[in-house]
């Protein structure tokens, strides 16, 4: 929703960088005022850990934004929908070959299978529908390979070793901020007009909220739970924005909404089944 907003005043790079940018000052800003920073590059695993945070700036934030904000001039929106929903499929093989225990079951495979279901299902068949461009098929497989950089950044997350988590997370978008302002720069140059105050006002949002928030959150979740479960926000990612694009933006609610949410949720619940039952498990413990 706060995309749609800026989009109106920004260019895609030039909205991508801001964002990234703003996120990137405002969680350097909040780990020096609580005291966390990150360890030298001399300092042991100093080089893992700094190879981690520049290694998610690219994959999880400036090199997705770029391949993104190109592949859409040549793909409809809604392919470039589908697509992310391929992270889930993509992070659970990665993860099965560099992460210990999380493993490919049958159950993981059956679960995400049915939440990218889900969100075919929202999205519809008009996003397959070819434009008949020249670049099309690139853009494609661009789009895909979005997903994966998504997927690749996560899995360089949880590899890490142990760190602040706020003090990565400001590493992780002040690399992926001096990746992309340059590139912004050279494709899109400065805006030639002032943008207007929603526009403004979308970009500071999605750079507080959405880039600078999130990224703490993702990395905490990437350490904690782990990548497959957190490449699951995926699946939710197109629903919140239908319903968030109705409430502020008067667009059409598709009725295709709650099946594709029970779908998605149908297929969460199974692809996590194991987790939920240890959870039930240790809270009927703790009552008793």
């Amino acid at each position: 929703m706060g995309m749609a907003i800026a989009l109106k005043g920004f260019a895609p790079l030039t909205l991508a960088a801001g964002r990234i940018a703003l996120g990137a000052v405002v969680l350097t800003v909040f780990a020096k005022a609580s005291g966390r920073k990150m360890p030298s590059v001399f300092a042991p695993k100093g080089m893992a850990i700094w190879a981690a945070a520049i290694g998610m700036g690219i994959f999880s934030n400036a090199l997705p934004f770029f391949l993104l904000g190109w592949a859409q001039y040549h793909v409809a929106s809604g392919f470039a929908g589908v697509s992310m929903a391929a992270g889930p499929l993509i992070t659970l093989v990665l993860a099965h070959f560099f992460i210990v225990g999380e493993n490919i079951t049958l159950r993981r495979f059956i679960g995400i299978i049915i939440g990218f279901a889900g969100v075919a299902v929202l999205i519809g068949p008009s996003a397959l529908q070819s434009r008949g461009g020249d670049m099309e098929n690139i853009a494609r497989i661009v789009c895909i390979s979005a997903a994966a950089c998504y997927s690749i950044g996560s899995i360089v997350a949880r590899l890490c070793p142990d760190v602040d988590r706020r003090a990565f997370s400001a590493a992780v978008l002040v690399s992926g901020a001096m990746l992309i302002l340059p590139v912004a720069l050279w494709q899109e140059g400065l805006p030639t007009q002032v943008p207007t105050a929603s526009a403004i006002a979308a970009i500071i949002l999605l750079g507080l909220i959405p880039t600078a928030l999130a990224q703490i959150l993702v990395v905490t979740l990437v350490r904690d739970a782990g990548p497959t479960f957190t490449s699951l926000v995926n699946y939710q990612v197109p629903v919140w924005s239908v319903i968030l694009g109705s409430v502020f933006l008067r667009e059409t609610l598709p009725p295709s909404l709650f099946w594709a949410m029970g779908l998605i949720l149908m297929g969460v619940a199974i692809s996590q089944a194991g987790a939920l039952k240890r959870l039930f498990s240790s809270q009927k413990k703790s009552s008793t």
